[in-house]
């Protein structure tokens, strides 16, 4: 297994290791002992699976009151992944990092708690896979909106489909400290 560590401290790409043969591949996509020795120490307490078509763009979401951190993966399709740090007291509060995610090179992404977090689908579909370390809780979720000037994210997909309320979301500077999860302040 090979640890990246991105320019935003605690944003880490993993890359299992993957035994392939002519019958398939076989990869361990989680074990507590050995993320920790990578600096993932965290119990993960929710497991998702979100299934989407090309062009679909979810986010940028997180929690405010509880804050999430994630350990995500396409199982199968490619996505472009987004994190951006919202961490306050952070040298990189604002910045984003991306990522293709890819059923092909099985890479994962670690996000820490503080962070809002986005895809778009490149594939015709693509089926994502998420640990977290807390519960979703509907009535906590905060936002950004996508296309936020002042983040410039340079989205892999254009024209993407959103939903009613990705659309709505704010831009970062809209949001007073209390908006920002939990970590961030």
């Amino acid at each position: 297994m090979q640890l990246k560590r991105t320019y935003i401290e605690g944003l880490l790409v993993i890359e299992p290791d993957i035994y392939r043969d002519q019958r398939g591949f076989f990869l361990e996509s989680f074990h507590k002992e050995k993320y920790k020795e990578l600096g993932v120490e965290r119990d993960f307490v929710q497991d998702n699976l979100s299934f989407s078509r090309k062009g679909v763009l979810r986010g940028l979401h997180f929690q405010v009151e509880r804050p999430q951190a994630k350990l995500v993966q396409t199982v199968f399709g490619e996505v472009f992944d987004v994190a951006v740090d919202l961490r306050r007291n952070s040298a990189t509060f604002g910045k984003w990092f991306s990522i293709i995610l890819s059923g092909d090179n099985m890479k994962q992404m670690f996000i820490p708690e503080g962070f809002a977090h986005g895809f778009c689908v490149l594939s015709e579909t693509a089926l994502f896979s998420y640990k977290c370390s807390d519960i979703f809780v509907a009535d906590d979720e905060g936002g950004i909106l996508w296309s936020d000037p002042d983040l410039a994210i340079s989205w892999a997909c254009s024209n993407p489909q959103l939903s009613e309320k990705d659309r709505r979301m704010p831009l970062l500077s809209q949001l007073d400290e209390g908006d920002l999860p939990r970590t961030a302040q």
